[in-house]
This record gives structure tokens, sequence and C-alpha cells, in this order.
């Protein structure tokens, strides 16, 4: 659907002083022109603004996501100036595009902060000028946005990282999933478009009642995530393990959501010479002789090399909105144990590992055998050839920047060549 004016702006507009808000510069020659024939101009750079309070020193996908989108930008649309907006210990400018805000960290939150203040946090997004926004989450940056979009008249894309309603049923009680689903639908149905990292969370919203949501999977850099990088005698070494072991790996936050129980009681049900090891996880799994717990990985490089001298990933999530750890995995030439239910059933299938019937210990031991009954070395070959040829970043940042142009008007996000045929 082509982006309209929000019917809120006039009033949205003189209630926050949007003009007070902006930086002062010198007139633009466009001054006073219409704001969609500004965004039409040929050449005229395209600014978008990603918001998000999932954006933390040891957060997964979503960082990986938007650092993956910039550097996507930079290198193949010249012409969009990208900033990130995002909480952070104190009201901060890198000089780089990202914009901090100062919001205090969650107890128990590995890292996460807590904004609250959503006028200052609309006020810092109108002070970017944005042609788009994009919110990555319905909490107080994802509001925010909203308010912004409608003082300033600019399109405002949702991206759902998360299923609310799951998540709330899961750590409050089943009760909750209904009235927290009808609250996060109404959100999304808010946003000029809703779009999701997977079919399977996309299908949450129509359901929902946001009924255009797009599903749009993730990509991985299949350079960095890379089965050269792993060296298995090395990581046996420093881990003191043997050959003879096998190594099963999860990358993640320890958070209740990600079934680490069911990861611990498989490998215990399966004994030697399984092993299991927990990057940034450990603080989520009960203590096991068989479990092994690494800290967090901030380098991908560094995360690749221990992927890649793994046997295999093992993950037990059965709600996962989408799970780009799976995806970095299979790049590193591993073969994979999902669950049959969520995400990552998008992604994993018998040509490149086993879904389990469900995330129960028992059911997950017996996946697990079943993989490695099978070549794992085909299956390993299989997985890095499925990350290569079907989860590029460039066709999941083409569909995007098609997805902006539409609601904006702004030709830059479709790229130089788009431009200049504009021009002609």
């Amino acid at each position: 659907m082509a982006w309209r004016p929000r019917k809120t702006a006039p009033s949205a507009v003189a209630r926050y002083g949007v003009i007070d808000l902006l930086p002062s510069s010198p007139p633009s020659p466009d001054a006073g022109a219409p704001q969609d024939q500004i965004r039409s101009k040929p050449g005229r750079p395209a600014r978008l603004v990603d918001t998000t309070m999932l954006y933390a020193p040891r957060s997964g996908g979503v960082r990986r996501y938007l650092n993956a989108k910039r550097a996507w930008l930079a290198e193949n649309r010249p012409g969009v100036r990208h900033t990130l907006v995002v909480p952070g210990p104190r009201d901060a400018h890198d000089g780089h595009g990202r914009v901090s805000i100062y919001a205090a960290p969650l107890p128990f939150g590995d890292g996460y902060r807590w904004p609250i203040g959503k006028t200052s946090w609309m006020e810092r997004l109108i002070r970017q000028r944005p042609d788009v926004i994009e919110a990555g989450d319905p909490y107080t940056p994802g509001l925010a946005a909203l308010k912004a979009g409608d003082a300033l008249g600019v399109p405002v894309v949702g991206f759902c990282h998360t299923d609310l309603g799951a998540l709330a049923a899961l750590h409050i009680g089943e009760w909750a999933e209904k009235p927290v689903q009808k609250r996060w639908a109404a959100i999304y149905r808010q946003f000029d478009q809703a779009v999701a990292p997977s079919h399977f969370i996309a299908g949450r919203l129509v359901e929902a009642g946001v009924r255009d949501a797009i599903g749009l999977p993730l990509g991985v850099d299949v350079d960095t995530f890379h089965p050269a990088r792993g060296d298995r005698a090395a990581l046996r070494k420093r881990l003191g393990l043997t050959d003879r072991h096998r190594i099963l790996v999860f990358a993640g936050r320890p958070a209740r959501e990600k079934k680490l129980d069911v990861l611990v009681d498989a490998v215990e049900r399966l004994g030697e010479p399984y092993v299991l090891l927990l990057i940034g996880a450990g603080a989520g799994a009960r203590a096991s002789d068989q479990v092994i717990a690494m800290d967090y990985q901030r380098d991908p490089e560094a995360l690749a090399a221990i992927l890649a001298g793994c046997d295999a990933f093992v993950h037990a999530n059965d709600n996962e909105p989408f799970g780009l750890i799976v995806l970095e995995a299979m790049a590193c030439g591993l073969p994979v144990v999902g669950v049959a239910a969520g995400g990552v059933a998008e992604s994993v299938d018998e040509e490149v590992g086993v879904l389990a019937s469900a995330s129960e210990g028992g059911v997950f031991a017996e996946a697990i055998e079943a993989l490695f009954a099978r070549d794992m070395a085909a299956l390993g070959r299989a997985a890095r050839l499925r990350a290569e040829t079907r989860h590029g970043w460039t066709p999941v940042f083409q569909r995007l920047t098609e997805i902006y142009a539409r609601l904006s008007g702004a030709r830059a996000f479709l790229g130089e060549a788009a431009v200049a045929a504009a021009s002609h």
C-alpha cells in the first residue's frame, strides 16, 4: 500500500513543536516544498532511522541484523544516510551514525536497558529528520517512533522480532497470552508496514489482525561465518576434550524461552561421548558434568571459529521468531538439530539436519542420535551450501529498501541506478 499522511499529523506537529526540535541549519532550496515532493527529488540523500531497545552489548540476532544492514547500506546505497537510535548508559552521539539515549539497565537483563520516556525518545527521533523510521520493538522506542512519524508525516515500519503473546504465556502464564497478543497486534496495526523475520511470525501477526504483515527471513554473513575458521583439534584442546567427543553447541542468551533445560536433559540422557557447549548461555542452565559454559563472544569471527570447530548445533526453542544463530552455524558447516515448530523449522529440514517433534529432553536426545547416525560431513556441506545460496543479506536488504522506497517515495533507497534512470 502506498504511504499516505497520518490523520494525526497536524495536531502532533502543533502539540510537540516539531520545528523547535529540528536542528538549526540554513534553509534548503526545497524549503516550503511539500514533503512528498522533496522526498521524490532525484539525488537527494534519504534518511533512514532504526530504533529499538533490543540493541545491547550482548544481544544477538537483532544487533547482528542492524549492523549488517548498516554495512550493506554503506556499500550499496550511498545515497542513504543511516542512523541508529538505541539505549545506552548515557546520552551520546558517536559521530558515526549511532545515537544513544540514557536508559536504566534491566535487572537480570543481560545488558539490556529499558527506556521509559516516550516524549524524549520521540524528540530525539525527530531531530534526525528521517524519511523512514524502522522500529524494532513495540516498547518505548516503537511507540515513540509512531509518534515521531505522526509529527513529521513520514512512514514508520515495524519490524517484529518477538512474539509477545507467546513470551507472556511462558513467563507469566497461559492466561496472559490473549490480552498481551491483542495489545501486540494493536501496536503493529499502527505501523505503515509490519515486517517479520520469518513466515511463522508474520503468520502470527496476520492471525492477530495485522493483515499486511510481510515475512522476510534474515540473511547471514557467509564470509565471516565459514567452515575454514574452525580448528577442531585446537578447540578440543582448549576445552579439555578428545577427538572422540561429540560437541553439541548452542550460542545465545540465557533466557527461559531458549529451553536450555531441554538441551541439558538431552545430553545427560545421551551420556558419553556427547558434550554440550553453551556460548553466552551458561548462566541459564543447571550445572552438569556434560555441560561446558563459555563466555559470550562479541566478536563474530571469534564466535565463527568456535562454531566451526564443533560437530552440530542444537536449538530447542519451539517458538523462536527466526534464529539467526542457526543460519550462522549452518554457514560454518554445522548440521542442526532443532524443533519442528517456530522460525527454525523454516531454515532446517532433513537435508541439513533433524527436527525433533517436540521440545522435550527424551525426544531431543533421539533426534541428536538420529543426526549422528547419518553422514555428518555431507549434512555439513549441505548446510553451508544452503546458507550460501538461500540466505545472503543482499536479497533481504534489497527487499527492505524497496519497501522503504514504496512508502516514502525516496528513490535513493533503490540505489544509484534507479536514481540515474529517474533523472533522465
